[in-house]
């Protein structure tokens, strides 16, 4: 009974030191998300069944990410096998993927066109432009890259 009563304790305080040593060891290496201000703009243009996008990502800042990727929703289909340039994706009938490349603060990523057909000849498209990803960074402005723009098929440059 009084080996007991002496282990006991030094068992507690052992386990005490530990989990406290690896509570504020953990603490001190977690890492803080940057914070950045992925922003999207460009024109959304269609004619004859022919769908023009062109933009730009820009990083307001304050801290540069190594990638960002933009998604590209379109309301109608759009045939397969159609070429991307480097860096986009196809992720559906309807959504593209493409890789900004490296974003330093208030700087821009690389220019993204793309020239598509739709199936058939749409009177118009709804084109939803976005970020599918922002490196894990912290967006506190989030409205200057979520973009939906209505795209009659004039030929005219819609501008988000």
């Amino acid at each position: 009974m009084c080996l007991k009563r002496k282990v006991l304790p030094a068992v507690s305080a052992a386990v005490v030191m530990v989990v406290g040593l690896g509570t504020s060891a953990g603490a001190g290496e977690r890492a803080i998300a940057p914070e950045a201000d992925v922003a999207h703009h460009g024109h959304v243009s269609l004619a004859s069944g022919r769908l023009g996008v062109s933009l730009v990502t820009e990083n307001h800042g304050p801290s540069s990410l190594a990638n960002a990727t933009v998604r590209l929703s379109f309301s109608v289909r759009l045939p397969a096998a159609q070429a991307l340039p480097a860096g986009c994706l196809w992720a559906g009938d309807e959504l593209v993927l493409c890789a900004t490349g490296p974003l330093r603060a208030a700087g821009r990523g690389h220019r993204v066109t793309l020239d598509l057909r739709t199936v058939g000849t749409p009177d118009e498209v709804i084109v939803r432009v976005g970020t599918q990803w922002n490196g894990g960074a912290t967006d506190r402005n989030p409205d200057n890259n979520e973009h939906e723009v209505l795209v009659p098929a004039t030929g005219d440059r819609y501008v988000f």
